[in-house]
């Protein structure tokens, strides 16, 4: 079994190849199969299991990749996210490979806020507003950098040291960007005409009543029923809501499971999932005042894309 690290992985495959990976594999996915991802709380707050398997029928693989989440972990100076994916030829049971997944989890969660950005953002949108800066953050940026024109980015992190540090490694990377730390959350949202939200928050991050029209937002960071950081008074303002997997967000995306619970938002009023967007090359917007919301709580087929396409690189260029 061949073992490929971070840095290699990162240095084959990047955002483009990722969201190209994700878009095709709904293309074939009736190929594809996946159970329910299985969550294991290990801890108080966030601190869990994760574990995450799926298969490509046609291709004949399947993946696992094992997630640990441990918020403490930053005081310690580890990651708060490691992951592995596991690689496996099902046709002969063999293990092919074992790719580290952390940076491929950052890489998938982007190329998907991406793909609903290009699909439900104004396509002017100039503006990014980051609400989180943490080990996510980085590649939600990269997302939207790939599929519009983005000229400002906001950051808004409780700990505003920290929002400072993500300024100047944003700066290093894309030196034309104009990049502004905020104090008020308020100031990010009136802004901003994509608003990307990556925290683990138990409450929202910010005021429904903020949101101009014509917005666009990326909810990323909640996947457990008590994780609540949209504003659930939002959805009912918005003109399209869409899914990264319907029936994970269901079970998983606490802002949406109390907004169905309090009748103030159901289920079935949702505009899709983001397979069905991207099939029917749909742009969910009808005007440039439409506000518009895409909640990501991740899904085993998408690390399946991007585990299966950074391998294939990777085995190409060794």
């Amino acid at each position: 079994m061949k073992f490929w690290d971070e840095k290699e992985v990162q240095s084959a495959y990047h955002m483009k190849d990722a969201i190209h990976d994700i878009e095709a594999l709904f293309e074939d996915i009736d190929q594809v199969i996946q159970t329910q991802r299985l969550v294991i709380p290990t801890g108080e707050g966030a601190q869990s299991m994760l574990y995450m398997p799926s298969i490509h029928k046609r291709k004949a693989l399947g993946i696992i990749k094992i997630t640990s989440i441990t918020p403490n972990n930053p005081e310690h100076h580890r990651p708060t996210t490691q992951a592995n994916i596991i690689l496996t030829d099902i046709s002969t049971g063999q293990h092919l490979a074992s790719l580290d997944g952390s940076y491929l989890t950052r890489l998938r969660t982007g190329a998907l806020s991406g793909i609903a950005s290009k699909f439900m953002s104004r396509t002017d949108s100039k503006t990014l507003g980051m609400i989180g800066t943490g080990g996510m953050a980085y590649e939600q940026l990269l997302g939207n950098l790939e599929v519009r024109p983005i000229e400002k980015v906001y950051l808004f992190n409780r700990t505003e040291a920290k929002a400072i540090q993500f300024k100047n490694r944003i700066l290093k990377d894309f030196p034309d960007l104009e990049v502004e730390v905020v104090q008020q959350v308020k100031t990010l949202v009136q802004h901003s005409d994509i608003i990307n939200c990556q925290t683990q928050s138990t409450t929202p991050v910010f005021q429904a009543e903020d949101v101009k029209p014509g917005t666009h937002i990326n909810g990323i960071g909640s996947y457990r029923p008590e994780m609540k950081e949209l504003d659930y008074h939002l959805f009912p303002k918005a003109q399209h809501i869409v899914f990264d997997d319907i029936e994970g967000v269901t079970e998983e995306a606490g802002e949406f499971i109390e907004a169905h619970e309090k009748r103030i938002f159901q289920f079935n009023e949702v505009s899709g999932d983001l397979k069905s967007v991207v099939l029917n090359k749909d742009i969910l917007r009808e005007s440039n005042h439409d506000i518009t919301v895409f909640k990501c709580v991740g899904a085993a087929y998408f690390d399946l894309a991007v585990a299966i396409g950074a391998y294939q690189k990777l085995k190409s260029q060794s």
